[in-house]
């Protein structure tokens, strides 16, 4: 039995505006993952000589349609299931802004009218660095405490965590700490970079802001995450935000792989699959007594 499969309905072509082929500056230097000025020569390299693996492999296939078996369309799709997908956490506090962000980036779109997430919700956004298909999965989780251990679920298995304050709430930058604490009970904290980020900057005097960043920048430097401030309202910053997470999460990817090659040849196919856990899908352990 054979199916009739539209050729690029497999994988659609990144959209122009996501494709990155410099690296983006951090927001502040003195709170910053690193403070490089490009991507690292090694990535660039591995890019140029297509050795990033998996990655970016599927041939484009002419106009038309193809006519696959059943079996080579479930090969086709679990190669597709290995392309490398970062998780991305969003965590904060109730009202700070989370999903505003996200739907700013992902569909360049504000709703002024409120509305708490509840539970999880994730959107899965594609990038093209150096040449290269990227993904990331944006996870927007409930700050509503009595969510919290429904959320706690999908922190699992994340690579990057964002924790995004109020830059007009002292309060939430101050529980910034405690989201912290709780997404790495899930995750190895030497294997997730971390962003602070504020939101809601447009509704902040100069003022006001100065103050309130000086305290970011310092709680910033002592969990070792990079620093940002942004408003989803007029868009400042949200795109140069996701850029830069997508950069840095690609480049630690790359250079974890070609690590792990070691000897191979330039010719070789360098790997970069996506963890043993489905990102799709929670954990399956349970948790007894909690939300309840």
């Amino acid at each position: 039995m054979s199916v009739r499969v539209p050729a690029m309905s497999v994988l659609p072509p990144v959209r122009r505006d996501r494709i990155i082929s410099q690296l983006p500056q951090p927001f502040r230097k003195e709170a910053a993952l690193h403070s490089k000025d490009d991507f690292n020569n090694k990535v660039k390299t591995a890019c140029q000589e297509q050795r990033t693996g998996t990655v970016g492999r599927v041939q484009k296939p002419g106009c038309g349609l193809l006519f696959v078996t059943l079996t080579h369309l479930l090969l086709v799709l679990l190669f597709l299931s290995r392309f490398k997908i970062s998780k991305v956490i969003v965590v904060g506090d109730l009202a700070v802004g989370k999903t505003c962000l996200i739907n700013r980036f992902c569909k360049d779109a504000f709703d002024k009218n409120y509305k708490a997430t509840i539970g999880v919700d994730f959107e899965m956004e594609r990038f093209e660095v150096l040449g290269v298909p990227f993904s990331l999965q944006l996870w927007d989780t409930a700050g509503q405490e009595r969510f919290k251990c429904i959320a706690s679920t999908y922190y699992r298995g994340a690579q990057i965590v964002i924790i995004v304050f109020d830059v007009n709430d002292v309060a939430s930058l101050g529980h910034t700490r405690q989201w912290l604490e709780d997404a790495l009970k899930e995750n190895d904290p030497t294997s997730v970079q971390l962003f602070l980020v504020g939101t809601k900057k447009d509704l902040s005097s100069p003022a006001q802001y100065s103050q309130i960043e000086q305290d970011a920048l310092k709680i910033a430097k002592e969990i070792h995450a990079e620093y940002w401030a942004v408003s989803s309202l007029t868009g400042e910053n949200v795109k140069e935000f996701f850029f830069r997470v997508a950069s840095l999460a690609f480049e630690t990817n790359v250079l974890a792989e070609l690590e792990k090659s070691g000897s191979r040849q330039i010719g070789d196919v360098v790997r970069i699959n996506s963890t043993s856990n489905n990102l799709y899908t929670a954990s399956k352990k349970k948790q007894p007594g909690c939300c309840q």
